[in-house]
């Protein structure tokens, strides 16, 4: 760990939030050389904490192993010059495992993802927030999605029992939920925008104070992403407006044709871009050629904006 809690805190509340693909061989297989490439290029650019092994780098797919040399390769390559952020989650047993390994490697943080496939109640749900949190010295993020969706309550309960929860990243976009927890919970906890293409909700976010958020496309279009981010918070509505129209209404609408594609489509556009980290794993599966040459026109979009 090379930041002080208060240091990642402070990263995560102003500033663009990266996360990369992980890099797969033509065999599938993590391909080390080219995910350190990779991280070597994202930091080159605006961002202000770089988020490794996350929904977008697949954490769901990888091995303990694995993921213990994407967290040591990542930590290697950014070399303290921006805060590393590490994912956990599944099982209790399970996220303290990968927060452990995520520690010995020296990440700075983790992003506590939904438990395992299983409805949950509130009072369940604090429980394995808590049992992980506990179980590390580093500052934790709770992602609130999927079968993990934590109500403003239930964010406020697991605060009080947790002084190494430090933030929430939202993957839900109900802003009405949102703002009740932002309300609720205030300023102990710093808060992230975090649903796929989390671009499209950007202006809502910041509406309700929440000033930052996870881009996804940053791994193809990093200079757009950055002018937009710049751009929203300068209040510069007309470029936000023209961004959104010209590039992310029709990247959603490609994204929502088929589930998982909020990952896929990410993929592919880095390969379109030169900078190709392999195909997906399965469930998750790989763009059609015609929705390809779809992407590749929004990536000559993009390098118009």
């Amino acid at each position: 760990m090379k930041f002080s809690r208060e240091a990642v805190v402070n990263a995560l509340s102003d500033g663009l939030l990266s996360f990369p693909i992980t890099d797969f061989d033509t065999e599938g297989r993590f391909d080390a050389e080219s995910y350190r490439r990779r991280l070597e290029w994202f930091i080159g650019h605006e961002i202000s904490a770089v988020f490794v092994a996350g929904g977008t780098g697949e954490f769901f797919s990888l091995t303990l192993d694995e993921y213990r040399e994407i967290v040591r390769i990542a930590v290697e390559t950014v070399d303290g010059r921006l805060p590393v952020i590490a994912s956990a989650g599944l099982s209790v047993e399970d996220g303290k495992a990968f927060a452990r390994a995520a520690e010995e490697a020296g990440a700075d943080g983790i992003l506590l993802m939904p438990p395992y496939l299983t409805e949950c109640p509130q009072d369940g749900l604090v429980e394995y927030a808590r049992q992980i949190c506990d179980s590390t010295a580093l500052g934790v993020i709770y992602y609130n999605r999927a079968n993990g969706i934590l109500d403003a309550g239930s964010v406020q309960e697991l605060a009080d029992q947790c002084p190494n929860l430090i933030g929430l990243k939202d993957g839900k976009g109900d802003i009405q939920a949102l703002n009740k927890i932002v309300k609720t919970v205030g300023d102990r906890l710093v808060y992230v925008g975090g649903v796929p293409t989390a671009e499209i909700f950007a202006e809502a976010y910041l509406s309700i104070g929440v000033n930052t958020y996870s881009s996804a496309v940053f791994n193809f279009v990093p200079d757009m992403a950055v002018k937009f981010y710049q751009e929203l918070r300068k209040g510069n509505r007309e470029v936000v407006k023209q961004i959104t129209h010209d590039f992310f209404i029709p990247f959603v609408d490609l994204r929502d044709r088929k589930a998982g594609y909020a990952v896929s489509l990410i993929k592919a556009g880095a390969e379109i871009i030169g900078r190709p980290a392999g195909s997906v794993r399965a469930p998750l599966t790989m763009p059609t050629s015609e929705e390809r040459q779809r992407l590749e026109t929004l990536v000559g979009i993009a390098k118009q904006q």
